[in-house]
């Protein structure tokens, strides 16, 4: 299949790009050339991330212009743990003066060490600040918030967790972003899940290259997402050697990204990591 029929099919499942605020200007530029080279994809927007507990504040906003500026619809993520109201509040006053339209809402997380803030200027959960976007904004934010088909890993059972986002859903979410996996039918599952408790909105899978063995068994640890067992073990054959771990990690991911637009997934939402070629060969290697 030719690129530009790729484009073309990725207009009609559109595409989405998440990057995280580079460091230093070294890591800027970087990422600037990263964005250039995936502007390819045609991506319908680009999502910045919020580090934990605002810990990236700045950067994050600095790097929503900067994409912005390079013309893309640049996507703040917006966590509630470790703000306030008043500062959230802030945050969507910056965001909508900027012309921002989009915020991914997110409960998020808390550095090591850091207590939980409480009182009547806190929220707790992500289906709380959905609300306080809707309250204070009204409809200007298209809101996307994230979905576990393989289950939140602090959730205790999966019809707590699917209610969970059920209520996101409810109080104003326009869409979803999964978290990563590696099984096509558990999102699938989910979805049909959701769909049953009256959830209409699309649900759009999120999507980790793999690149790195130790990388992605930290990274799935934390989160709760499964790495099958037939992958683990013919990562871990491959020890140190990177160019097959990705040439491996391409062929499975490109094969499940395949699988899951042929069977209507409403997009894709690729975890960039802020690398250029993990992506774009998965991209390149779509037939659908």
């Amino acid at each position: 299949m030719s690129t530009s029929n790729v484009v073309e099919a990725s207009k009609r499942q559109p595409f989405s790009l998440e990057f995280f605020p580079p460091r230093d200007a070294d890591g800027q530029n970087r990422l600037t050339q990263t964005v250039q080279s995936l502007s390819v994809m045609d991506p319908v927007y680009v999502s910045v991330t919020f580090g934990a507990g605002g810990s990236t504040r700045d950067g994050t906003i600095d790097t929503v212009s900067a994409l912005k500026g390079l013309g893309f619809d640049a996507a703040p993520h917006l966590s509630c743990l470790g703000s306030t109201k008043s500062q959230l509040e802030g945050l969507l006053d910056h965001y909508r003066e900027q012309g921002v339209r989009r915020i991914v809402a997110l409960r998020g997380d808390l550095p090591s060490g850091m207590g939980v803030l409480s009182g009547v200027d806190t929220l707790s959960h992500a289906n709380e600040l959905v609300a306080l976007i809707r309250q204070h904004s009204g409809d200007w934010f298209h809101i996307e918030v994230a979905a576990y088909p393989e289950m939140h890993p602090q959730s205790t059972r999966p019809s707590q967790d699917i209610q969970h986002f059920v209520n996101k859903v409810n109080a104003g979410a326009n869409a979803a972003i999964t978290q990563y996996f590696y099984n096509a039918d558990a999102y699938f599952d989910f979805v049909d899940r959701a769909v049953q408790l009256g959830v209409t909105v699309p649900i759009v899978p999120g999507i980790m290259p793999i690149t790195n063995h130790n990388q992605l068994m930290r990274f799935s640890e934390m989160c709760g997402a499964e790495v099958p067992r037939w992958i683990r073990l013919r990562l871990a054959e491959y020890g140190d050697d990177r160019e097959s771990i990705r040439a491996f990690g391409t062929e499975v991911v490109t094969e499940m990204c395949q699988t899951l637009l042929e069977n209507d997934a409403p997009g894709l939402h690729f975890y960039t990591l802020n690398q250029i070629e993990p992506t774009l060969s998965i991209w390149r290697g779509l037939t659908y």
